[in-house]
């Protein structure tokens, strides 16, 4: 299983401040016009010019590892790009784009635990919004129980609001599977590939893309069952697929699709009502899943696919408006 962004920024950021290192974690706390990134993404650096996430498509974070590896600030600061003319031709922003970031020190001693407990909440499935101090760099966090995303700054105080990453479990494996794991990987879901047929387990051939060999239904009741997970029935195979869409369709995660014709998924709608399904469960299923595209190849379904993944996720993580 893959890990997404937040979180791998985070595993980062807890291995350099065990190592004793220091740490500047760059929150993107608002964008005005076209910007790269949306606001909330980070990109943390350490004292030796380690670096983890991104802010932009590669022109601030140039910036930013200069100013951490000439030390840095040892209190938070706000750091404007794209405001002139010339800052904007010098940082190549999109057009017309501003990006206000936080610059954030991080401390072994005093951020560790802060940052430990903000790493589990999103590891156990807990929303949790981080406080920051602009004057003392004090960190704090808190239960959110919201499940949008969103950073604010009000009154010398930066929250940020964190969700879960969005978690997919793909059953049935193939090339489809293969693509969509690869393309929905780079658009930072948390990705786990499920087939639980002998045969094609066994003579699965890529090892970058890990395995799990067991019951989808299983799965999908221990760690696809909040509003932060996605269950695809790409099998092609109903004995596969319907046991992972009884469960999903009866579970909280939010997005359930299966591949399959438009014929084939009038078919299996009437099989799972058969066994039970509700016609209110049944609008939650996406299928044929992806968008509608003339696709045919296993990329070209996978894109559509990811594409679709992609809206779905935005709707939960939808933070406060660029300006």
């Amino acid at each position: 299983m893959s890990t997404g962004a937040h979180e791998t920024v985070l595993n980062d950021v807890r291995n350099w401040l065990l190592a004793g290192k220091r740490v500047w974690l760059c929150t993107i706390t608002e964008t005005w016009g076209s910007s790269p990134r949306p606001a909330g993404s980070w990109l943390a650096v350490s004292s030796d010019g380690d670096w983890s996430g991104s802010v932009s498509g590669g022109c601030l974070e140039e910036d930013l590892l200069n100013r951490c590896a000439a030390g840095g600030p040892d209190t938070p600061q706000l750091i404007d790009y794209g405001i002139s003319d010339q800052d904007r031709d010098h940082f190549r922003l999109p057009c017309g784009g501003r990006i206000r970031l936080l610059v954030e020190p991080l401390f072994s001693q005093r951020d560790l635990p802060h940052v430990e407990t903000v790493l589990e909440a999103l590891q156990t499935r807990t929303p949790v919004a981080r406080t920051v101090s602009l004057t003392s760099g004090q960190a704090g966090c808190e239960q959110a129980d919201i499940r949008h995303s969103g950073v604010r700054v009000e009154e010398q105080v930066v929250r940020h609001g964190l969700i879960p990453e969005f978690r997919l479990l793909l059953v049935g494996a193939g090339e489809v599977a293969r693509y969509v794991a690869e393309f929905a990987g780079a658009a930072d879901f948390s990705v786990t590939l499920c087939e639980p047929r002998p045969t094609f387990s066994q003579g699965w051939g890529h090892a970058d893309l890990p395995l799990v060999q067991a019951l989808p239904d299983d799965l999908v009741s221990r760690s696809f069952n909040d509003p932060w997970a996605g269950v695809l029935a790409l099998a092609h195979d109903p004995r596969v697929d319907d046991m992972a869409l009884l469960a999903a369709l009866n579970s909280s995660a939010s997005y359930v699709g299966a591949m399959g014709s438009a014929r084939t998924s009038a078919e299996r709608r009437a099989r799972l009502k058969s066994l039970g399904v509700t016609e209110e469960q049944l609008d939650r299923l996406k299928a044929p899943i992806g968008i509608n595209i003339p696709s045919k190849t296993p990329a070209e379904i996978a894109i559509s696919v990811v594409a679709d993944l992609i809206t779905s996720r935005q709707h939960l993580r939808v933070a406060h408006p660029s300006l």
